[in-house]
């Protein structure tokens, strides 16, 4: 299995277009309405447009299957936020997220050298900010009703993460993926691929 993270492209629009209102992503997205065609345009000119943002594809084997993001990438404050889906429900359980969060950290602070990274999650997908947690991150909120959606209101986590938490982390996470059969060279051979 070999994960990778290229840039995202303009070519990918309708594959996002389709993932974002497809049934595996579209309910742990913000947005509380299918997403319309103009409405994905605009949105795919200010992914695509640099800038304060990256985006990236996840490539699974050659195999486009979901979506990395940095994004509010503030140099002063030293900080970004970030977020990822896999859109295809069978990649999930095989290590392919464990990979996008190692290369979305990495780049963070190895590369763009920031302070601080952070993200929200619903609460009840806990099953994804249990990861983070397993990846150093810190439950440093819970907003409660944050975001409503599906005629009610949902609570959320924020998780922050520190440079100064990243090299334990680091260590921690090299060790789950080589458990995983994914070695350094990959990590490092992917890691210089984002762009």
């Amino acid at each position: 299995m070999t994960v990778r993270l290229r840039p995202l492209e303009t070519g990918d629009a309708d594959q996002l277009f389709a993932w974002r209102n497809s049934p595996a992503v579209a309910p742990y997205m913000y947005s509380d309405h299918p997403i319309a065609p103009e409405e994905h345009r605009a949105w795919i000119a200010r992914a695509a447009g640099g800038g304060d943002r990256r985006y990236w594809i996840v490539m699974l084997d050659e195999q486009p299957v979901g979506l990395a993001n940095v994004v509010a990438i503030d140099p002063h404050n030293s900080r970004c936020e970030w977020a990822y889906y896999l859109a295809d429900p069978a990649t999930r359980g095989r290590g392919v997220g464990a990979t996008v969060e190692y290369l979305v950290l990495a780049f963070v602070f190895e590369r763009l050298g920031l302070n601080r990274l952070w993200c929200e999650v619903f609460v009840d997908n806990d099953a994804v900010w249990k990861m983070h947690e397993s990846f150093g991150f810190t439950r440093e909120a819970l907003f409660r009703q944050h975001i409503r959606k599906g005629g009610r209101f949902h609570d959320v986590v924020g998780l922050g993460l520190l440079a100064a938490d990243w090299p334990a982390a680091r260590t921690a996470a090299l060790a789950r993926l080589e458990a995983r059969g994914v070695t350094s060279a990959e990590l490092d051979a992917a890691l210089a691929g984002m762009g």
